[in-house]
């Protein structure tokens, strides 16, 4: 049976996205999105998160940085390299 994921979860496909995909275009264009700065993301929200899936995991970082969750990333990003 599968979880029933609520509108705030994330799921490891999401996390390991994080981990993983580069920012495809702007300022920190080539850089892992889990590298990115907070002041970026807090731009991002003022001014809009694009849409798709880059926004929902931009969205999803500021929402781990904000509440201070990185140490959430950490083991996946040190899996990865």
């Amino acid at each position: 049976m599968e979880e029933d994921k609520g509108p705030g979860a994330f799921d490891r496909e999401m996390l390991l996205d994080l981990v993983t995909m580069r920012m495809p275009f702007g300022k920190y264009k080539g850089r892992v999105l889990c590298e990115l700065p907070q002041p970026y993301l807090v731009w991002f929200e003022r001014k809009g998160f694009p849409p798709g899936r880059i926004g929902l995991l931009l969205s999803a970082l500021h929402v781990i940085k904000l509440n201070g969750l990185e140490y959430l990333l950490k083991p996946l990003r040190e899996a990865q390299q």
